[in-house]
């Protein structure tokens, strides 16, 4: 699975192989120290040979000296090495999260996608970075010191072999298990991020019914699941170190006792013991070290499993091959359904949300469509631009199926006000100016005359250099409504969406920009989704939705006479009289 990250290492592995590479000089100096400690004693201090001790001593000392800048080395190329992977990570999640269609986004969730972006990118990069310090380290050292520490005394080395294989055995029981309570871990942690990100995006909502009570339970609920998970995670973890300080401590009772038999009998040297238990405090601790890392690999595999499944992940909608390879601009914007069918999660047995929707939409007109709570209104309006494909039948615009279309090529001629009113940072100008990032001073006061800013744009300090809270935090419901119709029709698009985007609207500020519907797009298609019957009353046709299925089309006039389920409509809104 992490090898599947390796693509993601370009730019950095100059500083990754500069890393294995102070990695072994910073070993080969360490293995060295020991043995010349065991030529001072045996041969320096034996012969009382003070330029011996000091010559050897000097060596020791400028090896010693060496590690440490080599160590230094390898802290500053791992560091290195391990914040540019991440971000070539970081990267790659963000741009692969912009190819997601909305079903992408439904599948993962907005909660879980920011976690592995951030969490789960972290603790890959925190990973990454002691493998490059001790990965290679322990290993090399575990190597190099068990051969030394054979060539002085074979016997001897066998108990660290036996130590060696128990306690590598252990640490990979303990990996398997650690490795599903890690992935529990971060399915966790979605959940918390789900929490805090809901909490705060409705937090008027919160206060306005006094629910900060029941929040706050709602929370501790999430937050107790999480750490008890991450408990679990780090007390398996936390087991290995008592077990593997016994082995150690055993094990090393066991060289000395043996050891110091073997030096009363001749077998061994003073410098050699001494040497020998060096070396073998350097395997196990290198064992140690290794099975740690081997652990935290375990942590890393389950947040790079999270990380590639959404790089691996293909879009729900994508261009097709032969589609992407040529430009095919939309020309007039008719636009015409043809026994359209929808389901969320296509190819489940979920109900259909569409089902056999039929209708045409003319260059120049303004078609309304109606209907209960749940009926796919905004459904529909979606199927235009592609943020979903109909799951049956097709829709087409100037009579080529959208899917024929290059995404861009289709949303470029297609302006759409969604329900939720979506701001950004920045001033207003900056906002409006996604509908056009080449338009002037005119072209941008225009659209505001349009959609009826104008006037409380320039009624505050900054006019269209004022600066907008996250959101739009600092303006009413009515006026995000108002910037989000005028960044729409910045675009001068051939097909234009309302998506209940006036409901904040008074009805003489809404008629005055249906009115520019009107004056300003009389060559473009305008479909206007609402709940309001006064917001299409003057539609050129009214679709009306019950359930997913068309229930009656015509103009205002004809369906209040014709459709019973527009007329209760009409009379619940206090429009009957007006038909």
């Amino acid at each position: 699975m992490l090898g599947k990250l390796f693509p993601y290492a370009r730019g950095n592995r100059r500083a990754m192989l500069a890393c294995v590479l102070v990695t072994m000089s910073e070993v080969v100096c360490e293995m060295l120290v020991p043995l010349l400690m065991s030529k001072i004693v045996d041969v320096g201090i034996v012969a009382r040979d003070i330029a011996y001790i000091a010559r050897i001593g000097l060596l020791m000392a400028v090896l010693s000296l060496l590690a440490i800048l080599f160590g230094l080395l390898n802290v500053r190329y791992s560091s290195s090495a391990s914040q540019g992977i991440a971000a070539n990570l970081r990267r790659a999640l963000f741009e692969k999260t912009q190819t997601f269609s909305f079903e992408n986004i439904d599948s993962f969730s907005s909660a879980s996608l920011v976690t592995r972006m951030t969490n789960d990118v972290t603790q890959l990069q925190t990973s990454l970075m002691m493998m490059l310090r001790q990965l290679i380290r322990a290993p090399m050292m575990l190597a190099c010191a068990l051969a030394i520490s054979m060539s002085i005394n074979l016997r001897l080395s066998l108990i660290v072999v036996a130590a060696i294989v128990l306690l590598l055995s252990g640490t990979l029981v303990v990996m398997r298990i650690a490795r599903k309570l890690y992935t529990t871990m971060q399915k966790k942690l979605d959940a918390l991020n789900s929490a805090v990100q809901e909490n705060l995006t409705a937090i008027r909502v919160v206060k306005a019914f006094v629910r900060e009570r029941y929040e706050r339970e709602k929370f501790r609920a999430v937050n107790d699941e999480m750490t008890a998970s991450a408990i679990r995670a780090g007390s398996m973890a936390a087991l290995m170190m008592p077990g593997m300080t016994l082995v150690l401590n055993c094990s090393l009772v066991a060289v000395i006792w043996i050891g110091a038999d073997m030096h009363g009998t001749g077998d061994m040297s003073t410098g050699g013991l001494m040497s020998f238990i060096t070396y073998i405090m350097q395997i196990l601790t290198s064992v140690m070290i290794f099975s740690t890392v081997l652990m935290v690999l375990t942590r890393a595999r389950a947040s790079a499993e999270r990380i590639v499944e959404v790089l691996e992940a293909e879009p729900a909608v994508a261009d097709r091959a032969e589609t992407a390879a040529k430009k095919r601009a939309v020309a007039r914007g008719g636009v015409e359904f043809r026994e359209v069918g929808f389901r969320y999660a296509a190819g489940s047995e979920d109900e259909n949300v569409l089902s056999g929707v039929s209708f045409r939409a003319e260059p120049g007109e303004i078609v309304g469509i109606i209907g209960e709570t749940g009926s796919g209104k905004s459904t529909l309006a979606g199927l235009i631009p592609r943020f979903y494909d109909a799951t049956s039948g097709a829709v087409l615009i100037d009579g080529v199926d959208v899917r024929d279309y290059a995404q861009k090529d289709l949303r470029d001629a297609v302006g759409i006000v969604m329900q939720k009113n979506n701001l950004f940072s920045g001033t207003i100008r900056e906002n409006l100016l996604w509908g056009d990032e080449d338009a002037d001073d005119e072209s941008v006061v225009r659209a505001a005359r349009s959609a009826q800013a104008h006037d409380f744009i320039m009624s505050l300090p900054e006019g269209y250099e004022t600066e907008l809270g996250q959101g739009g935090v600092n303006l009413s419901g009515g006026q995000k409504q108002r910037l989000c119709i005028a960044r729409a029709m910045m675009k001068r698009p051939r097909i234009l969406i309302l998506d209940d985007s006036t409901s904040a609207v008074d009805t003489a500020t809404e008629a005055k920009i249906r009115a520019s519907f009107r004056r300003d797009f009389a060559e473009a298609t305008v479909i206007v989704v609402t709940q309001r019957i006064a917001s299409i009353r003057d539609a050129d046709r009214i679709i009306v939705l019950e359930k997913g299925k068309v229930e009656a089309m015509g103009t205002h006039g004809e369906l209040f006479a014709t459709c019973g389920i527009y007329r209760e409509i009409c009379d619940s809104q206090a429009e009957g009289s007006l038909a």
